[in-house]
């Protein structure tokens, strides 16, 4: 079996020994469209993370059995054009549920708590000047009591809600915007969000949640109100965030995801200055263990599906 990892890089060096117990495999660090057709031209199996296989990329790939996505989203693979040749696409999901909660959380901490403000401000030995044992000079502010509104209500969103709980926050789940149903247990989208002490956003993007956080709806939180995106950086509208950073129209954001990625140097979250923002790169996914389950469980899809057992398949 000829399997092909076109961009290993994303998995950060994690063994790869499950795989290369399965056959031949191809390792490369990153991948230029160009360079796919050339590199998978004998493959049985492609893996890849982000590296986009589309239908003109299909077509010149006669020997494909199987693509497996390294990760739980399938936006980089032409669903309708594998299926129409046959080829089985799995992917991963449930694997960085741990990671990405405590990343969640870690985020949300130093939002509420101005930690990175307190550590540079003993980096620039402003403790030693201080007239008592402490400094106060940034607000602190508990999760507990607060009203927590979830927007995605999967795996993630209900691992989510329970470390909220735990911290003695009311959690809201919001109703998908537009919904002319309300489900039990949900709020309606809109009204979750004028409730909100902290959105935290765990929803997929797709057409319906494309800009689900523009102007109209950051404009119904409160100025107090933080907001928590892990989740895929099309989801807010960034120009709006930007506009609601500035203006005091909510108290701050924290965002491990951009529209476009790798980050580009005019996105309006990097050009922009303000101390309310919090922006990391990518990395609530990627706890060391949870790339190893990763890594686990694209071995596990590949050996499912050449016994002719069913494991993640996508299509």
């Amino acid at each position: 079996m000829n399997i092909v990892l076109l961009d290993a890089n994303t998995l950060a060096n994690t063994s790869l020994s499950a795989l290369h117990n399965l056959g031949q495999l191809t390792e490369y660090g990153n991948t230029l469209p160009s360079q796919i057709v050339e590199r998978c031209q004998h493959a049985d199996v492609v893996i890849t993370n982000k590296v986009v296989l589309d239908a003109n990329v299909l077509g010149q790939l006669p020997n494909l059995k199987l693509i497996c996505v390294a990760a739980t989203g399938t936006n980089n693979i032409d669903l309708n054009e594998a299926k129409k040749q046959g080829i089985t696409v799995t992917n991963v999901a449930g694997y960085s549920t741990p990671s990405v909660v405590q990343h969640t959380f870690t985020l949300l901490g130093n939002l509420l708590g101005n930690v990175h403000h307190y550590v540079n401000d003993c980096a620039q030995g402003m403790w030693q000047q201080s007239d008592m044992f402490c400094r106060l000079d940034h607000s602190i502010t508990e999760i507990a009591g607060k009203q927590f509104v979830i927007v995605g209500y999967g795996t993630l969103g209900q691992a989510v809600a329970n470390v909220a709980r735990a911290f003695g926050a009311n959690v809201i789940i919001a109703e998908h915007r537009h919904s002319k149903t309300i489900r039990q247990g949900r709020t309606p989208f809109e009204d979750a969000l004028k409730q909100a002490d902290i959105v935290s956003i765990h929803c997929p993007l797709n057409e319906k949640t494309t800009d689900l956080f523009e102007k109209s709806a950051l404009s119904l939180l409160k100025p107090s109100a933080v907001l928590i995106n892990t989740a895929r950086g099309g989801i807010v509208n960034e120009h709006a965030l930007v506009n609601a950073l500035e203006n005091a129209h909510i108290a701050g954001a924290a965002v491990d995801v951009l529209s476009f990625e790798p980050a580009q140097n005019d996105n309006p979250l990097l050009t922009y200055k303000g101390d309310n923002l919090l922006l990391t790169p990518h990395i609530a996914w990627a706890s060391k263990e949870s790339i190893t389950r990763l890594v686990e469980n694209i071995a596990q899809n590949i050996e499912s599906f050449y016994k002719g057992r069913t494991s993640n398949i996508v299509v």
